[in-house]
């Protein structure tokens, strides 16, 4: 079946998180949630839609773990744009290259993207990031330094960026 989903949900050292994908690539990652029952219902529909198969992601689940124990971690995996707009993907391709223990601000991020105006609108972009760490948007920060918004929280955001200076 060319839509089958598959998810899974598993606990690392900062909570439970949980992760979908379809045949063409990820569609969902979560943030470390405290319970897996927070983490499913986050998922929302596309979790109940989805077979739950761990062993389709041992390796991606491998490298979730080594993330959050501190330790430099790349994602280079496929991604599922199909529920988002042009623009979205084009931002989130860039938040990609943002390289490990880095950061760039979202109008970094939207020069690069050719639209140097657009800061405000790279930001409800990265807001609607749902493949999170793998499109690091906790990279990108406002043009003083400060750390602007995040969807998961400033507290969380302040905790990956402080995780990645110690990887």
């Amino acid at each position: 079946m060319a839509n089958e989903l598959h998810h899974t949900v598993f606990k690392t050292t900062l909570g439970w998180i949980g992760i979908v994908a379809s045949q063409a690539g990820l569609l969902a990652v979560t943030l470390p949630k405290n319970t897996r029952q927070q983490v499913t219902n986050s998922l929302g529909d596309q979790v109940k839609q989805a077979a739950f198969t761990p062993q389709a992601f041992c390796d991606l689940e491998q490298r979730f773990q080594q993330y959050y124990s501190g330790k430099k971690t790349i994602f280079t995996d496929e991604l599922d744009y199909s529920h988002a707009t042009a623009f979205q993907k084009q931002v989130w391709e860039v938040a990609r290259i943002i390289p490990y223990g880095e950061t760039r601000s979202y109008g970094w991020v939207a020069q690069q993207i050719g639209k140097p105006r657009a800061a405000r609108a790279v930001g409800q972009a990265l807001g609607k990031n749902p493949f999170l760490i793998i499109v690091p948007c906790h990279r990108v920060v406002a043009s003083d330094g400060t750390l602007g918004g995040f969807g998961g929280g400033l507290e969380m955001k302040e905790k990956l960026l402080k995780l990645e200076t110690i990887g």
